[in-house]
């Protein structure tokens, strides 16, 4: 018999809408596993095991009422840390916020407990979601399932790893510049960065308000597919909120891509590509051209601008949003002395090493005499890197390619050098610049078991197609999740 952990999103959903299976003994299976491997994983920072349970016992009593069952009916669902959640901490893995628990919740948890979804618990991030690695948390780093010793990816390596390794079926998580995809394709699972406006930032602590944005980890296409159509809709307290919404088609995964066009960027598949990433996925594009989709070569020469454009255009947000951690409204309170002297001790003690580090370099890229040469040229960039892609999906439905150079590093490797961590990100920071939508999933496994990504992007609100092909290449060539080893030290 397969352990309820074991089970995705739509099959548990579907017990306890039968009433197979109760909401509670959902949450206690996935609680006793969060319990006992967390320790191992550090993927948590709060899981209030007692709420979990609350939650899941209103629900059985609302089912037995006669209450229809939302479409994530008893399906625990855990949530990053620079999420809203009423009655919860939310400390973005900063010092600065140790203190603050939510008052409110965001609008994907209004819209995860509107579906029946439990949420359960908050998980681990790099500090403010900056960073790839998880290892610029206050609270210690987060490993990777399939290795102890490597990382799970940044900044929602927390998010990743707890799906991966079966403590829920489903995560959410932010994406900034890859922050979903990367963990992703490092942790062996599927995540998907939505089209930018498609799902409410309200309740997601900002970073670069411009980039962010709210998306699922899931363990199968299919599952990421249902958690999107109900994170996805209008927001009127979000004005960036777009009127579309997402429905999940459902039924079984296509077995043909006959008529789609699918675009292979000579440009992400230069030099600094790891040999086994670039087998992997070269074979995943080939099984994609076997299902009957026309595979065409095609360039985006700006794409090489990404990093540079991101790494002013993210901090220099950053900067702006990050403004209002000063010690007066809420959060961690300095012993300076004085204005200048509070903020100064607030932001010193409460700020990490990366944060400052983005903070200074956003300030210096806005400030006199500087931002039309740094911050205004930035924009210009970004603004024909959105009209080059926008170019290229009126030849092509999709683009193809790896969703990192290389397989998860190991923790550590690269904490001391900022601008090799940068670049874990070359290959997902195009999406979040011209707001596109984007999917990783898995494709291979390196000679030492770790997993690689295959990265998909679509047009503008482009999600159906991009699911479909996603679907069918998953259905097809049996390169999806495999579970993680159980950790023993």
């Amino acid at each position: 018999m397969t352990a309820l952990h074991e089970l995705g999103a739509a099959a548990l959903a579907a017990k306890v809408r039968a009433r197979e299976v109760t909401a509670l003994e959902v949450a206690e299976a996935h609680l006793e596993r969060a319990q006992r491997l967390n320790a191992h994983l550090n993927a948590f920072l709060h899981l209030d095991a007692e709420a979990v349970r609350r939650e899941a016992r209103l629900l059985d009593r609302r089912l037995a009422g006669g209450d229809e069952a939302g479409p994530l009916a008893g399906v625990p669902v855990a949530i990053k840390d620079n999420i809203s959640v009423a009655g919860s901490p939310t400390t973005c893995a900063s010092r600065i916020l140790a203190p603050y628990v939510a008052p409110y919740d965001a609008d994907v948890v209004e819209r995860l407990r509107a579906a029946g979804a439990i949420p359960f618990g908050k998980t681990n991030l790099d500090e403010f979601a900056m960073g790839s690695s998880t290892e610029n948390s206050a609270f210690g780093p987060t490993r990777n399932p399939h290795d102890l010793a490597h990382t799970p990816g940044g900044s929602s390596g927390g998010s990743a790893a707890a799906v991966a390794s079966g403590l829920v079926p489903l995560a959410i998580g932010s994406d900034t510049g890859g922050s979903i995809r990367q963990p992703a394709a490092f942790c062996g699972i599927v995540g998907l960065k939505p089209t930018y406006g498609l799902v409410s930032r309200y309740g997601l602590v900002a970073f670069a308000s411009s980039l962010d944005q709210i998306g699922p980890f899931a363990r199968n296409v299919e599952d990421a597919q249902l958690l999107l159509s109900v994170l996805a809709g209008h927001d009127a307290r979000d004005a960036t909120s777009s009127p579309r919404g997402f429905a999940a088609t459902g039924g079984e995964a296509p077995t043909s891509l006959s008529g789609l066009r699918i675009g292979v960027p000579e440009e992400c598949f230069a030099e600094g590509l790891a040999p086994e990433v670039r087998a992997a996925v070269g074979a995943a594009i080939a099984s994609l051209s076997r299902l009957g989709a026309e595979i065409i070569d095609v360039k985006l020469p700006l794409t090489r601008l990404g990093i540079p454009v991101y790494y002013i255009v993210a901090p220099s947000e950053a900067s702006s949003n990050l403004a209002r951690y000063d010690g007066v409204r809420y959060g961690l309170r300095g012993a300076g002395e004085g204005v200048h002297g509070l903020f100064a001790a607030t932001r010193g003690e409460g700020f990490g090493r990366e944060v400052k580090r983005r903070i200074l370099l956003g300030t210096f890229a806005l400030s006199s005499g500087y931002y039309e040469a740094y911050y205004g040229r930035a924009q210009r960039v970004r603004a024909a890197m959105r009209n080059e892609v926008d170019e290229v999906f009126r030849c092509v439905d999709l683009l193809a390619s790896p969703t990192t150079p290389t397989v998860a590093f190991r923790l550590g490797e690269k904490s001391e050098d900022p601008l090799a961590m940068y670049l874990n990100d070359v290959l997902t920071v195009h999406a979040n610049l011209c707001g596109v939508p984007a999917i990783s999933l898995p494709c291979g496994r390196s000679t030492h078991g770790l997993p690689i990504g295959l990265h998909l992007t679509g047009p503008r609100f482009g999600e159906a197609s991009l699911l479909r092909a996603a679907r069918a290449y998953e259905g097809a060539s049996g390169e999806g999740h495999r579970w993680p080893p159980e950790p023993t030290s």
